[in-house]
């Protein structure tokens, strides 16, 4: 039996081992879920379908993850080239494959699924693929981090030039040559809100660093390219300090419940004549979770 907050920090951690490419240990923690109950029947499917996935294209990586002589490391295969494969024979197995995982990103709510397709989809040769998701990615109403996911796809494919994206009644235009693809990817700015963070909780409260970490990254995500995402980009210490402390005080309050905002502004050094703006940070971060005020 997992509690909610347990399967959340699983979920989590799963997402962290299939972005940096550890996909001997995603699947071993997917078995585990697997043989987890009292979960929802969609949770059951989803994991399945992605240990399938990872069991079908890199076969390798799960065979030995902590073997250093086995033939992934011996020979240069490429994950990429083999993920490329297994869609070249899926495609072969069923010529509707591509519009199955289309309608899938489409159509269906963003889950690991929905990512797990925009993953395929990267590996299919043809225009028809790009023209769909280049002309779907700008409608409106597009879950923001699933818009940001299926820009790294249309990267990925080698599509190249601007689209303008529909953010509420903000319009903005992103140029798909310079979407992230790894972390590491981001400007140092949006990293140095996160050392802040650190600063004061990497050592003292881990389990709130990380969070902050999940939650950040997601949150990016979903305003890239947008008014706030520039403002941070300018890299002044008040804008990055406002923003590590709203991030501290949104993560301090999902764990702890409480919120000693007085506190938290002081830790981060913002004065008073930064409060609103990092009241409207908060608010952000907030909304983004869930929870709007």
């Amino acid at each position: 039996m997992l509690f909610p907050k347990t399967l959340d920090y699983y979920q989590i951690q799963l997402t962290v081992m299939l972005e940096s490419e550890r996909y001997g240990e995603a699947a071993e923690l997917l078995r585990f879920l697997l043989q987890c109950q009292g979960q929802e029947e969609r949770h059951y499917e989803e994991w399945q379908s992605l240990l399938e996935w990872l069991e079908a294209a890199f076969p390798y990586a799960l065979e030995d993850k902590y073997n250093n002589d086995s033939p992934a490391y011996e020979e240069d295969i490429g994950e990429q080239e083999m993920a490329r494969q297994l869609a070249k024979t899926k495609l072969q197995e069923d010529p509707e494959y591509a519009s199955k995982l289309l309608h899938r990103v489409m159509h269906e709510p963003l889950s690991e699924a929905t990512l797990l397709a925009l993953e395929q989809l990267s590996h299919f040769e043809g225009d028809e693929v790009d023209y769909a998701l280049t002309e779907w990615v700008q409608n409106p109403g597009i879950h923001p981090i699933l818009q940001f996911r299926t820009l790294q796809t249309l990267r990925r494919r080698g599509v190249q030039g601007a689209v303008e994206l529909k953010r509420g009644p903000q319009s903005i235009v992103v140029d798909i040559d310079n979407i992230p693809l790894q972390k590491e990817d981001f400007p140092s700015q949006i990293v140095q809100v996160l050392e802040r963070v650190a600063e004061h909780t990497e050592t003292h409260e881990p389990t709130l660093y990380y969070f902050a970490q999940e939650l950040w990254e997601q949150f990016i995500m979903s305003i890239y390219g947008s008014e706030a995402y520039h403002a941070i980009l300018t890299g002044e210490d008040g804008i990055l300090d406002l923003w590590a402390g709203a991030l501290h005080q949104r993560v301090s309050e999902t764990l702890n419940g409480t919120r000693n905002e007085e506190e938290t502004r002081a830790m981060y050094g913002i004065t008073e004549s930064m409060r609103f703006q990092f009241e409207q940070a908060y608010r952000m971060l907030n909304g983004f979770t869930g929870k709007p005020q």
